[in-house]
């Protein structure tokens, strides 16, 4: 698992003072970007110098309580399951100053040859990273 902080900035709440919704995709893209921080180069060199990329196929949300402008959002992700070409993972989204939850979001995204834009098999350390943070309380 990987937790890192982000603060919710005014351009990122709508009319009624909370997170817009489509925000919290933003904020587990955010997660899994450094999730692949592991890796050399990270998630540009994955994507840009070896052409492989993570695009979502599947993206599940369930709202628990709201984030409100200067709120530090902790983002927790971790990996629910790994297959051949695709994983599978998990976030939570916590408000920081009262421990809430705010949000969990489910995740699953297809490793692809950015070039062919076909499915590929998952390179080796893709897939050891992402085991290094597998949930074991995952089902």
């Amino acid at each position: 698992m990987l937790t890192i902080e982000r603060q919710v900035r005014f351009e990122e709440v709508d009319a009624a003072g909370i997170l817009f919704f489509a925000r919290y995709a933003t904020y587990a893209h955010d997660a899994m970007e450094r999730l692949f921080d592991g890796l050399a180069g990270g998630y540009v060199a994955l994507t840009m110098k070896r052409r492989i990329g993570m695009p979502a196929v599947r993206l599940n949300c369930q709202f628990s309580a709201p984030l409100r402008y200067g709120d530090i959002a902790c983002i927790t992700v971790s990996t629910t399951r790994i297959g051949n070409r695709s994983v599978e993972l998990g976030y939570r989204i916590v408000r920081k100053h009262d421990g809430v939850l705010a949000a969990t979001l489910g995740h699953t995204v297809v490793t692809t040859d950015l070039d062919r834009l076909r499915s590929c098999d998952m390179p080796a350390d893709v897939r050891a990273l992402l085991t290094a943070h597998l949930d074991a309380a995952a089902p």
